[in-house]
């Protein structure tokens, strides 16, 4: 939902130039093989395999569009793992060669860098989303965060933008949690 928002409301009214990076739950959460929870995880961080395949040899941009299509396969049309991921490739309009890397260990040590340079900005106490930014006075920050059940409408979205970059801007601010009482709600399939 996170995703949505920022691509759907926020990107364009605030000329935001966005670089899709991994998170990884297998990697943070380290389940042990015989947990339920292990497939699903291990079946993610390949998606991330052909993720790093895809911005390897096509680009940042060109995370975006499998991201998307991977994000509308899992949660509008209910697909968890049980997708073939050349069609997938195919209907992201990228080169469905990148099949290949779902099995490759090769990228593990890339998205191992990555989800580490997340986590870095924010601390291991923290899920997904992570959004990053610039400092005003140089380096880099990130927050976990938001998380939104649903797309807030237009002028909804940007005054939670600005404030998260307003609350980001602030020294010594660390979180804001209340009980979530309701799930997703995805909207429309992109």
């Amino acid at each position: 939902m996170t995703a949505r928002w920022v691509v759907d409301e926020v990107k364009d009214q605030r000329d935001l130039s966005i670089t899709w990076q991994p998170i990884s739950l297998l990697l943070k959460n380290e389940p042990s093989e015989d947990s339920p929870y292990y497939e699903g995880v291990l079946a993610t961080f390949k998606m991330l395999r052909v993720m790093e395949s895809v911005r390897a040899s096509e680009g940042d941009d060109a995370v975006f569009p499998l991201y998307w299509e991977l994000g509308s396969r899992i949660h509008h049309d209910g697909q968890r793992s049980d997708f073939d991921m050349t069609d997938v490739l195919e209907s992201a309009g990228l080169p469905t060669s990148h099949a290949a890397a779902f099995d490759d260990e090769s990228f593990d040590e890339e998205i191992r860098r990555r989800h580490g340079a997340g986590l870095a900005l924010t601390g291991n106490d923290v899920g997904t989303p992570i959004i990053a930014m610039d400092k005003p006075g140089g380096g880099r920050q990130g927050i976990f965060g938001p998380v939104i059940t649903r797309v807030p409408n237009p002028e909804d979205s940007l005054k939670l933008w600005d404030g998260m970059v307003a609350m980001m801007s602030v020294d010594g601010f660390w979180e804001l949690k209340r009980t979530r009482t309701e799930g997703p709600d995805f909207g429309e399939r992109p």
